[in-house]
């Protein structure tokens, strides 16, 4: 029962879970040694063709996601987004921010974003969907373990110590094969911690990974001793947003889980997830996802920051119905998998939401044999052990073959972790040499590793100015920082081996406004008009006079008489009283002085003494 149209457009996409929407379970029971049959219900919405614009209803409205190239100033960013009266929340400690808009204005506000010189990118905060594929119930239970040889595997590894994060619908929580290994998690779509599963999708998705095992209940998951962390990011349909998924996945890697599982089609389509797996990753997780269930071959984006799994069936044979493309890393069992139930029960299901976490159960057992091993490591030896299945070395069908558990827990074991000694290639792109640039530069760069970069650094004029830890890797160069002229930028990139490479200079003539400066030396000229020197009595009348080269309106002037600060004015005259028939003032002689003072800071002082009688 294929229900699901293939995705028209990559850009405005919505994703599906490449598995059964809800079960319909039974208690478990005396039959298939407790575990009990279920019936599969497509209750979902079809999936929809989408166009660049979409349809209403096909993202959050008044929401978007946005990253800026790095090295943007704080105040630059902002100034960007207040334009369009956005507010601005960033997702942990990641360059990805939400930013939240008037409603129905984020179409608007995405079409001026979407090149704009100083972002990497700005989205639409899409929906996804479901899109599962019904299964026998009657399927031959748990083949798919033998055939990956995971009972082998068991003998080195069962994922002890390795957390797998499950991004959606939640988690049953009270499922007698969940119950003992659930850590905390959080509920991204409505923002709290009951991440109880609403759909049923979720705990199946947990139960291929890592149900508990040798615990004479129910069925076995991949890596039985790893613990779940549940992360709900879909309401009870399905629905999920992308930006409930970047969430999750930064929440995630921030709360010690190594291996992150999400079983929508066509994630890597988007920017904002893409952007939260590599954060993941270069916290030392790994990012597995379901390739899909079109039957068709698909276009979705080629990333290495997650590995898109294909779903292969008991004849070690691509399901018909699992999609295609260049974008697929790996093929795992996915057809007929028998797997936890909301509610306690237990049935067969299938998909590439299963043959996902299938494969993500085996990145735990790996992680556990071999705990210091990089994880780029381990996402190579995943690779290379798998079996070859297709046309020889990688395909669009299979990528680079079936998962073998056992070849990759032994290979993690024995094996020296990869050594790469190959250092990345890394040239800017623009600006070009010989450019005349100012005020804030857009610097594009192009980078490409045999593993992978994991930090970019601008230089200017032998100064790191900037550092980019997520590709595509870009910058945005505040020029005014250095001097007009000849500024000469690089670009150092890291691989995960710490191996660096230099890109080629590019110069370029820094040409920003510099207002004349102009060096004020000259004193303003002051004078007492009043009183002049002679007797005085009763109220006298100050008053003083000042110029200045510059002008008046930089002028300060202050009155003293006997050396005691009396008043104080700007500009160019000063007028005051000076009441003398108080008896604490003396009669006889008093010195009354004027100062001037410029905005340079020159200054001028006059004076007259006069005779106070009575």
């Amino acid at each position: 029962m294929g229900w699901v149209n293939r995705i028209l457009s990559a850009i405005a996409l919505t994703c599906f879970m490449a598995f059964i929407p809800d079960i319909a379970h039974t208690a478990p029971s005396a039959h298939a040694k407790g575990n009990s049959q279920a019936n599969f219900i497509d209750n979902t919405p079809p999936g929809r063709a989408q166009s660049r614009r979409g349809n209403d209803g096909d993202w959050a409205r008044g929401r978007i996601l946005v990253t800026p190239r790095a090295g943007l100033p704080a105040r630059a960013f902002a100034k960007i987004l207040k334009e369009h009266r956005g507010k601005v929340r960033r997702i942990g400690q990641s360059d990805l921010y939400i930013v939240d808009l008037p409603e129905y204005t984020e179409e608007s506000v995405i079409a001026e974003l979407a090149h704009h010189p100083h972002l990497k990118f700005a989205e639409l905060d899409q929906y996804v969907y479901p899109a599962l594929t019904p299964t026998d119930p009657y399927f031959t239970s748990g083949w798919h373990l033998p055939k990956i040889q995971t009972p082998l595997a068991w003998d080195d590894s069962q994922g002890a110590n390795v957390t797998i994060a499950v991004l959606d619908t939640g988690v049953d929580g009270n499922h007698p094969d969940l119950a003992p290994k659930m850590v905390p998690g959080w509920n991204f779509y409505e923002n709290n911690s009951n991440t109880a599963d609403v759909h049923g999708h979720g705990t199946s998705v947990a139960g291929a990974a890592a149900a508990a095992t040798d615990n004479a209940i129910g069925v076995a998951g991949v890596a039985g001793q790893s613990k779940i962390m549940p992360i709900r990011v879909a309401n009870s349909t399905g629905q999920a947003t992308w930006s409930a998924i970047s969430q999750g996945l930064t929440w995630a890697a921030d709360n010690g889980a190594r291996v992150a599982n999400l079983s929508f089609l066509g994630v890597t389509a988007s920017a904002s997830a893409r952007n939260a797996a590599q954060y993941m990753k270069d916290k030392g997780g790994l990012v597995v996802v379901s390739g899909g269930n079109t039957g068709a071959l698909e276009t979705y984006t080629v990333t290495t920051t997650m590995i898109p799994v294909s779903a292969t069936d008991v004849n070690d044979n691509r399901a018909s119905w699992s999609s295609y493309g260049d974008y697929i890393m790996l093929a795992a069992p996915g057809a007929g998998i028998w797997t936890t139930t909301r509610g306690g029960g237990y049935g067969t299901a299938s998909g590439t939401s299963l043959s996902s976490p299938v494969a993500a159960g085996v990145i735990a057992l790996m992680m556990s044999a071999n705990p210091t091993m990089k994880n780029t490591d381990i996402e190579n030896t995943l690779f290379t052990t798998a079996v070859d299945r297709g046309t020889s070395g990688w395909d669009r069908y299979y990528g680079y073959g079936r998962v073998d558990a056992a070849a990759a827990v032994q290979a993690v074991i024995e094996s020296m972790p990869f050594v790469d000694t190959e250092a990345p290639i890394v040239s800017i792109i623009d600006p070009l040499g010989g450019a005349t640039v100012s005020d804030l530069v857009p610097v594009s760069v192009d980078v490409t590793d045999n593993v992978g970069v994991v930090r970019a650094e601008l230089w200017v004029n032998d100064t790191s100015v900037a550092v980019d830890t997520s590709a595509p890797f870009a910058f945005s160069w505040d020029s005014k920082g250095v001097a007009n002229g000849t500024a000469n930028l690089v670009v150092r990139a890291f691989d995960a081996a710490d191996n660096v490479a230099l890109s080629d200079v590019v110069s370029v003539n820094v040409n920003n406004y510099m207002p004349p400066v102009v060096t004020d030396t000259q004193p303003p000229v002051v004078e007492i008009i009043n009183p002049v020197a002679g007797n005085v009595s009763g109220h006298v009348v100050v008053t003083v006079n000042a110029s200045d080269n510059n002008g008046a309106s930089g002028i300060s002037l202050f009155v003293y008489i006997d050396d005691k600060l009396h008043v104080a004015g700007t500009g160019s005259t000063l007028s005051t009283r000076w009441n003398t028939r108080p008896n604490n003032i003396a009669r006889g002689l008093h010195v009354i002085k004027a100062v001037a003072v410029d905005a340079a800071g020159n200054s001028s002082v006059t004076s007259v003494t006069v005779n106070l009688v009575r």
